[in-house]
């Protein structure tokens, strides 16, 4: 469904991103890791036609997206800090979203607005907003146009645990519907029983495209973290707990 030819992007005489060749694939629930500054953030917004990269190309559905729009509406992006205007209640941002996309109410995908009892809050201001709220408003957001495409950034950031596991839940299902889900997240506690992939990028190169089960077999552990502490070199550490637990 996406599919990445050598990629790259300069910021003046930095380089973030260094010939990324990626091919991402409907069904997949794929997490995007990587130390801060690894080019993660600089990826998804290339992906979205946020950034424009200095070479390489990206395609949506064997379409170049060069200088292309109408990709996007089957993607639903969820930021990790949704920004969005503060004198507006929850009620105004969702109207005004719903009429930019022009779709049918009937084809909405409410759930999430209903789970989080978002009926509750509409005549909130954004400005009144705690962080979890806000990312609620902001998981109802993406999901609700039923795309093709979901990105998720540090999508569990700020939510109750009550909150996280509905959103998950809801992340595995609509993989089951053969969507293709990007995620960036720093609690890899909350990623294993959703991923299915992992793409693993350092100082803007791509290190390693693989499934969860072939990184857990190459690094000889049981939970995406350990593996992820593994790969970056907390051997150490890693060592000792695993002797602790036997």
């Amino acid at each position: 469904m996406i599919k990445i030819e050598k990629l790259s992007k300069h910021f003046g005489k930095l380089q973030v991103l260094k010939d990324i060749d990626l091919s991402l694939t409907p069904g997949q629930c794929i997490s995007l890791i990587g130390p801060n500054g690894s080019g993660k953030t600089t990826l998804i917004k290339t992906i979205l036609g946020m950034v424009v990269p200095s070479s390489g190309n990206i395609y949506v559905e064997g379409k170049n997206i060069n200088r292309e729009w109408a990709y996007r509406s089957d993607i639903g992006y969820m930021p990790q800090k949704g920004e969005y205007p503060e004198n507006m209640s929850i009620g105004q941002v969702l109207d005004m979203m719903i009429d930019i996309r022009k779709t049918p109410s009937h084809l909405l995908d409410n759930e999430l607005y209903e789970k989080f009892e978002i009926e509750t809050m509409l005549d909130k201001r954004m400005r009144t907003l705690s962080g979890g709220t806000r990312q609620k408003v902001s998981a109802c957001l993406a999901f609700m146009f039923n795309p093709k495409v979901l990105i998720l950034d540090e999508p569990t950031a700020g939510l109750d645990p009550v909150a996280t596991e509905i959103l998950k839940e809801k992340i595995i299902r609509e993989k089951e519907k053969n969507k293709l889900i990007l995620i960036t997240s720093h609690v890899l506690s909350d990623l294993d029983d959703l991923v299915s992939q992992i793409i693993y990028m350092q100082d803007g190169e791509l290190r390693f495209h693989k499934s969860l089960a072939e990184l857990k077999a190459d690094t000889g552990t049981d939970k995406l973290s350990r593996a992820i502490a593994h790969v970056m070199g907390y051997k150490t550490m890693f060592t000792k707990e695993v002797i602790h637990e036997q």
